[in-house]
């Protein structure tokens, strides 16, 4: 038995006194009444633990229902804010959709006013000149429209002609024919073919005008007997010079019918300081300085190009013409023949030959007239 084993031991009474009998049923008493007093404290705290163990049951209980109910919130609000991202993300799409939008715009807007200052460069660049209308006014109404006269090349091969009729309608007849024989005497004749003139003509053209780095345009010259050859070399040597805002020159020329000198450097950054300053004093004769003005160079560029086909409905090619003999007497012939009526022809405005061996371009224009000649 151990020691914490409880058992009530009863000693034996016998031969003991009354009083000690008295004595010791007291003591038994006491130690009962002990036992009562700390079962029902123990019964006390027996019914405490289990108030506190329900009390800590509904806690419990209480705390999975909260906790339940805070999952099923955050679980909500996960889902509302999955939402609001969604929604973020949507939204920084469409934003980087605009900026990128945006962005383009001001590329645009970037080259356009980059076009705009080469466009001003370009205007402000041209050479001044000084003009006096002598003419007279009047109504506007009475005025004649402005026409530009076109002066088209169009090459010919050997042992061809070009006929020009004054009437459509007998370049029509003619070419309706196509196969024509054509008696050049009394035992020889040729036969020759007849097909439309078509010309490529440009029916639109852009030009794109730039500044030219390293080119400088020289205006204002003198109006003086010199020899052109050194009037050039003492601008080249002018504008060599680094003490006058110059470089290296690559080429000086003159521009034909202008009046004005163009000047290559060798470096791009010589002829931007030279424009800046615009006016500068050249020793050109008998030691005088004589002020020109510098300016951009404007290259020009063509940027879109179209053409079209357009027949001439009163000019007629005549192909398989035969050298036989001298080019004048044979061109003769050919044109008394198509200008007769009884062989389909009629008044020939321009006629032109081309024999054999023979490279010619037709100048189209008011008339039909020879460009040159080459030899194959």
């Amino acid at each position: 038995m151990s020691d914490e084993d409880f058992s009530l031991v009863i000693p034996s009474l016998v031969g003991n006194s009354l009083a000690e009998i008295e004595d010791a049923i007291n003591s038994y008493k006491k130690q009962h009444e002990h036992l009562l007093e700390e079962q029902k404290e123990l019964s006390t705290l027996r019914d405490t633990q289990r108030e506190f163990t329900a009390q800590f049951k509904e806690r419990l209980d209480r705390m999975k229902e909260r906790m339940k109910e805070d999952e099923l919130s955050y679980e909500q609000q996960l889902d509302q804010e999955t939402v609001k991202l969604e929604a973020l993300k949507e939204e920084e799409l469409s934003l980087m959709k605009e900026i990128q939008h945006v962005e383009a715009a001001l590329m645009v807007e970037d080259e356009h006013s980059l076009s705009l200052a080469e466009q001003n460069a370009v205007f402000s660049a041209v050479p001044e000149r000084k003009l006096s209308f002598t003419g007279s006014t009047g109504n506007p109404k009475d005025s004649q429209p402005f026409e530009m006269k076109s002066h088209v090349c169009y090459p010919m091969d050997g042992g061809t002609a070009l006929v020009r009729f004054e009437e459509e309608v007998v370049a029509k007849k003619i070419l309706d024919l196509k196969q024509h024989q054509v008696e050049l005497s009394a035992d020889v004749s040729i036969v020759v073919e007849a097909q439309p003139v078509h010309l490529v003509l440009p029916s639109l053209v852009e030009i794109d005008t730039k500044v030219c780095p390293r080119r400088i345009l020289i205006s204002d010259l003198p109006n003086m007997d010199v020899d052109m050859d050194v009037l050039l070399s003492k601008l080249e040597i002018h504008f060599s010079k680094s003490r006058n805002g110059g470089g290296e020159v690559e080429e000086c020329e003159l521009l034909p019918d202008s009046g004005t000198v163009v000047i290559t450097f060798v470096s791009e950054d010589v002829a931007k300081g030279l424009t800046e300053k615009e006016h500068h004093h050249v020793m050109l004769t008998n030691k005088k300085k004589h002020r020109v003005r510098v300016t951009t160079f404007l290259k020009g560029q063509i940027t879109h190009f179209k053409t079209k086909t357009t027949p001439c409905p009163r000019t007629v090619l005549l192909t398989g013409i035969p050298t036989i003999m001298e080019h004048e007497t044979l061109q003769d012939l050919l044109e008394i023949h198509f200008q007769k009526t009884r062989n389909g022809g009629g008044e020939i405005e321009s006629f032109l030959y081309n024999p054999v061996g023979q490279k010619t371009t037709a100048l189209f224009g008011e008339a039909l007239v020879k460009k040159q000649d080459e030899d194959e």
